[in-house]
């Protein structure tokens, strides 16, 4: 019995032989000294086999780029504790408010998070491939000087890039948890926040909290309020400072599911709104996405919600990891191997798959053991 998928032809596919080619002209046209491929995943919950799967397909595309060139490769997880972890709605206003991860559970508890959900998959996947990584949390990430920096002299060219960055308001969602103790709620869609300006270095945010009424933030490059972003300005943000990081040596790659396509066509406009070009818009390498007979993407929210079903096929523990039956280093070793099936081919890279063919080609035998470089 075939183990390997029946792919279609595509143009992109029908141009190379092998799926990291896409970015063989990056490469060579920048050298660099070492390649970071970054992937973020929003921390709300357990992971499903569609952030498992790109995850690994981010280590084994940093081997095969490193073994492939000779260039050091490596992989930056961007863990997004910002995502919502509860919403209210206030009466007075009417206004939706959220509360994020990041300031209901704290530093240490989003840490253990972290480490019981995400790092016993990406320590087996570093060990079978010898590809080191590193973890950065959001709230780590905009609270550093570098990334401060680069959305307060973003602030004077935003209204350049507004409209693709928010197509349908022309705001950009800038949301500041209220600092007080205890706190930490914002206004999701950000309607009575404003930013001022106050020099080079500086702003001041104005928002109004749903239990403490208007307060102000003082933004500087070292400290001042948190700064969370909606998913396309963030994005911008994140790539801004990462094309303009001080380690120019450095080519960061951009590792995303294929239902970032579409979003990332706004990003990429908007940097070039702000002063980018072409050439210095961030590489990025969309992976194959998982859906379900109907054709959506796979959604453990509108499953668990109950407005949708688990597809034919699929388990109950591609919705929850957790449940997978086998040990972590089994599960990398059965998500390096489908891994390898995907990447031997460009058209079974650039493309999507039901649950219930993932479900089948991560069931199939896989290696015991791969021996690391």
């Amino acid at each position: 019995m075939t183990i390997d998928p029946v792919s279609p032809n595509t143009v992109l596919a029908n141009a190379l032989l092998r799926a990291e080619d896409v970015l063989t002209p990056r490469i060579l046209a920048t050298a660099p000294e070492r390649i970071v491929l970054a992937v973020g995943t929003q921390i709300n919950g357990a992971p499903h086999i569609g952030t498992s799967l790109v995850q690994s397909l981010a280590f084994a595309l940093a081997g095969r780029l490193r073994d492939r060139f000779g260039i050091p490769t490596e992989v930056l997880f961007h863990a997004l504790d910002n995502a919502p972890y509860e919403l209210a709605t206030d009466p007075a206003s009417g206004h939706c408010y959220q509360r994020a991860y990041a300031q209901a559970l704290g530093e240490k508890a989003l840490t253990d998070l972290v480490g019981a959900l995400y790092r016993p998959l990406f320590t087996a996947l570093s060990r079978r491939l010898g590809i080191p990584y590193c973890v950065e949390t959001y709230s780590r990430q905009q609270a550093g000087e570098h990334f401060r920096r680069t959305w307060l002299r973003l602030l004077p060219r935003l209204d350049a890039a507004r409209w693709w960055l928010a197509p349908s308001t022309g705001t950009p969602h800038l949301r500041i948890p209220c600092p007080r103790p205890g706190c930490g709620w914002a206004e999701k869609h950000a309607e009575r926040t404003s930013v001022h300006l106050t020099d080079r270095d500086s702003a001041t945010v104005a928002a109004v909290c749903l239990h403490h009424g208007p307060y102000q933030a003082d933004i500087t490059p070292a400290a001042g309020g948190y700064l969370d972003l909606a998913t396309l300005y963030r994005n911008l943000v994140k790539e801004l400072a990462l094309t303009s990081t001080p380690t120019g040596a450095t080519l960061h790659v951009m590792v995303k599911g294929g239902d970032w396509i579409f979003g990332s066509l706004l990003v990429d406009e908007a940097l070039q709104a702000v002063g980018l070009t072409r050439a210095q818009l961030p590489a990025r390498l969309f992976c194959p996405q998982i859906v379900t007979h109907t054709g959506a993407k796979l959604s453990k929210s509108l499953i668990r919600e109950g407005r949708a079903p688990l597809p034919d096929g699929a388990a109950d523990w591609m919705l929850d990891t957790r449940q997978w039956p086998g040990s972590v280093t089994d599960y990398a070793d059965q998500l390096l191997a489908v891994a390898r099936t995907l990447l031997s081919d460009p058209r079974h890279f650039f493309r999507s798959y039901s649950a219930a063919e993932i479900g089948r080609l991560i069931n199939a035998p896989a290696p015991r053991s791969i021996p690391a470089p």
